[in-house]
């Protein structure tokens, strides 16, 4: 028996994708602000992602992650603009 090819089907591959993005900017956002941000979209796709794959709990444990890191973001954001910067790399 020869190996098989991987298939996967388009919304298993947007879903392993969107859980991935999930994780690369969830690693690199005390780098930058912008990778928080990064990571509250790749949440609202992976929750898309649940939905659209019928697994619901999982789509609005997503959603509510999204609006968790938007709001992380606008709060960093404003502290960011108020003058007391952050150092990113070093997470302070």
């Amino acid at each position: 028996m020869g190996l098989q090819l991987l298939r996967i089907d388009p919304l298993t591959l947007f879903g392993l994708v969107a859980v991935a993005a999930m994780l690369l900017f969830y690693a690199l956002e005390d780098r930058s602000p912008l990778f928080l941000l990064a990571f509250a979209g790749a949440c609202v796709l992976a929750s898309v992602y649940g939905f659209l794959q019928g697994a619901w709990p999982f789509g609005l444990v997503e959603l509510v992650w999204s609006v968790v890191a938007l709001r992380r973001w606008r709060r960093v954001r404003r502290r960011d603009a108020d003058g007391q910067r952050r150092d990113y790399a070093k997470g302070c």
